[in-house]
């Protein structure tokens, strides 16, 4: 990371950290400090983290490659198959990594996340996982989560800044590569007409690591390029008004 931002500095290239909280672990404090001392100085560098405790990858990847559990301060039993639920040993672990899979990683501290929700530049980020039984619950909750858990139950940070966290700074951190993004993220005249109402009383994830991602609580209605797709709470059938957003750098044939 200090290399990643170093760069940067030398070349005024941009820099955008991802998933901070599983990158860093118990060196998030200073990776923070880092950042933050990067961007006073003028550096182009974002972060972003998602607001649980425990992440999720492909077993068969390359970061259970060597002593992994030396590197990431964990061990067989903080992981969890997918598929079953199940906690792992070193014996089901050598299995399933051959087979490959899904597997869920418990491995980080309450106290790491709270502070990544509480600092004001750490943008607020999901995954691209699957929204399916057993996997990990941020691909249908993260938001709800930091609305409900961290801005109504632990107020470790306000309503009006978790909300520019997972709107506004997500648009401008991409609007200078996608032009599109400028129009999105902000409720004003002339912007996309994409809008979720909430109830900020009631907010709330559903989703666990045992069940997976589940539709939350208090997420009353969500519009789509102007065209409703969650109304009253539940899901209006056969609506797709969403559009590809592309970069600058995309080839139209």
């Amino acid at each position: 990371m200090q290399e990643a931002i170093a760069n940067a500095a030398g070349s005024g290239a941009s820099v955008h950290i991802v998933h901070l909280n599983s990158s860093t672990r118990g060196t998030l404090p200073v990776a923070l400090e880092m950042i933050a001392g990067a961007r006073k100085r003028g550096i182009d560098v974002t972060t972003e983290a998602y607001p649980y405790t425990a992440g999720s990858t492909f077993i068969e990847s390359a970061i259970f490659a060597g002593d992994w559990q030396k590197s990431m301060q964990s061990t067989y039993s903080d992981l969890q198959w997918q598929a079953t639920g199940e906690r792992l040993t070193k014996e089901t672990f050598e299995k399933y990594r051959k087979e490959g899979g899904i597997v869920i990683q418990h491995s980080m501290r309450p106290e790491w996340i709270r502070l990544a929700m509480a600092s004001p530049f750490v943008i607020v980020a999901s995954d691209t996982m699957p929204y399916a039984k057993g996997a990990h619950p941020r691909g249908g909750g993260t938001f709800s989560k930091v609305l409900g858990e961290y801005v109504r139950e632990m107020k470790v940070t306000t309503l009006m800044e978790a909300l520019r966290r997972m709107t506004l700074l997500p648009a401008q951190r991409l609007e200078a590569l996608a032009p599109q993004m400028k129009q999105k993220g902000r409720l004003k005249v002339g912007a996309d007409a994409d809008i979720t109402v909430i109830d900020p009383e009631t907010v709330k994830d559903t989703g666990t690591y045992e069940t997976g991602p589940q539709f939350s609580r208090g997420i009353e209605y969500v519009v789509v390029n102007g065209a409703p797709v969650v109304w009253e709470g539940k899901t209006v059938a056969d609506v797709f008004p969403g559009e590809p957003i592309r970069s600058v750098l995309t080839s139209r044939q």
